[in-house]
């Protein structure tokens, strides 16, 4: 009997062994196919799940640690609330209006914008480099610390430059002429970044608000707006004479009739000071007549004139600071009659106030002019330097001797021609007026502009370079108004710069 039930045993039990094998083996596919799919759904498509709008996990990740600091004169103009909501930290501002053009907002409703935008890897603890070990950030999935943004401002001048528009709608950018450091970038009227920061009905109201201004406060005046730059731009039309050899004696009587008539048309064109018939480009840039810049741009030619200005900046979409500057341009498909109008300004001669810096910093330095930066470093949340500013381009604008020639005519229209309220005691200060016409037939009220540089009289080589631009000017004549409107704001910017 029991030899027979052990005989039945045995031939019942190879056919169990062997569907328990192929339950194995299919637990095991399943269990490989399931590794399969979650490998592929966290690593294929966790970019897809991460930006689909419905998931609200990386936008409540983001905002449950503070925000990293934007940094000026060592001392944080940013900061962040705790709210205790699901959205918990808010970014908060210090003179929010005085800084918003570097900052821009950080706003849980509307994004980032300016700083906030440009170094919000390193703001909000994303960016890599923050990690404390390489691919850290991809396998934890969390965010480090936020780190700081240290940038280049000087804050005596940021505010020596606000406080000078004074509520005007206008704009101010300084340069550090020797390494393109961004000292002030202010622009006018102004508003506050916090305004937006949160997700609730007052973030709403203020965008709504904001947005709807006619005098457009969000709108950055210093790198987003370009302006004809009037009389601002013979810095160039110089520099392009004397580079070129068209002009080899600054004191030499010019070749240049008052009305001068436009190439081939009928349109005269006059000048607001008297005795411009043929002067002197000395006095011509003293006195800022129209008639001889506008036949030099034509004696020069086309393309000349287009190589000097795209040398000093013009025509270049790529400037950014690091975020993106509104290309300033000068328009080489012109005739004649339309080239003189370009080289005094008018026409399609567009430029950012942060350009037209960049023009007086290239002259201050001897030619050369370096691009212009506003991060000096970011650092990680307990002060390491993670990266730095790194190298900056350096060009060649014009020939140092024609620098040389421009510095001696820039020091002339602040000694004794448009700009004498520029002047500083015991400092050389170089300045450039201008006034840009605009509207239809003219008719608005002009834009006040002044170009400088200043150093101090036993200082080795100039500090600041600044230009202004002031749209409400009140001046109804030619040159007093960026002298009269313009030069203080300058003036007080370079004298913060000096220590003065």
């Amino acid at each position: 009997m029991s030899e027979y039930a052990g005989m039945g045993g045995g031939e019942g039990g190879r056919p169990m062994a062997r569907y328990i094998r192929h339950a194995c083996a299919f637990c095991t596919l399943l269990l490989a196919a399931l590794l399969v799919n979650a490998a592929r759904v966290q690593l294929v498509q966790a970019g897809d799940y991460t930006g689909n709008p419905a998931n609200r996990r990386a936008a409540i990740a983001r905002y449950q640690q503070p925000r990293g600091d934007i940094l000026v004169g060592g001392k944080p103009v940013t900061g962040s609330v705790d709210t205790h909501e699901q959205l918990r930290y808010e970014r908060a501002y210090a003179d929010g209006p005085l800084y918003a053009p570097v900052t821009g907002f950080a706003s849980q409703s509307y994004g980032t914008t300016f700083l906030e935008h440009a170094e919000d890897g390193v703001l909000s603890g994303s960016d890599p480099m923050l990690a404390p070990l390489p691919l850290w950030n991809d396998v934890t999935r969390s965010l480090n610390p936020g780190g700081d943004v240290v940038t280049t401002l000087n804050r005596a001048a940021q505010e020596a430059a606000y406080r000078g528009l004074g509520g005007r709608k206008g704009a101010v950018a300084a340069i550090e002429p020797a390494t393109g450091r961004i000292l002030a970038l202010v622009t006018s009227p102004s508003y506050d970044p916090a305004l937006l920061s949160g997700n609730g009905a007052a973030a709403a109201s203020a965008w709504a608000r904001l947005n709807g201004d006619p005098d457009k406060p969000m709108l950055n005046r210093a790198v987003r707006q370009t302006y004809p730059p009037g009389s601002t731009f013979k810095v160039v039309t110089a520099a392009a004479a004397l580079d070129a050899g068209v002009i080899t004696d600054l004191d030499a009587r010019t070749d240049s009739p008052d009305p001068y008539r436009l190439p081939g048309t009928r349109t005269r064109l006059t000048n607001e000071a008297d005795g411009c018939a043929d002067t002197s480009l000395r006095d011509a840039f003293e006195w800022s007549c129209n008639t001889v810049f506008a036949k030099l741009g034509v004696d020069v030619g086309v393309p000349a004139m287009k190589a000097t200005a795209e040398a000093f900046g013009f025509n270049d979409s790529g400037v950014r600071v690091p975020f993106p500057v509104a290309p300033s341009t000068f328009d080489s498909h012109v005739d004649k009659a339309q080239l003189a109008l370009s080289s005094i300004g008018q026409y399609n001669t567009r430029a950012t106030p942060l350009q037209m810096a960049m023009v007086a910093a290239a002259v201050a330095d001897d030619g050369r002019l370096h691009t212009p930066y506003l991060v000096e470093r970011t650092t990680r949340h307990g002060g390491e330097t993670v990266s730095g500013s790194g190298t900056h381009p350096v060009r060649q604008v014009m020939h140092p001797y024609t620098a040389e020639q421009l510095k001696e005519l820039m020091t002339g229209v602040v000694r004794e021609g448009t700009g004498t309220r520029a002047a500083i005691p015991g400092a050389v200060v170089g300045g450039k007026t201008g006034t840009a016409q605009h509207g239809v037939g003219n008719t608005g009220l002009p834009y006040a502009w002044f170009l400088s540089w200043a150093q101090d009289r036993d200082a080795v080589e100039p500090a600041v370079a600044v230009a202004v631009v002031v749209e409400d000017a009140s001046a109804d004549r030619g040159e007093i108004s960026g002298g009269g409107d313009a030069a203080p704001i300058a003036r007080d910017v370079m004298r913060a710069v000096l220590g003065r």
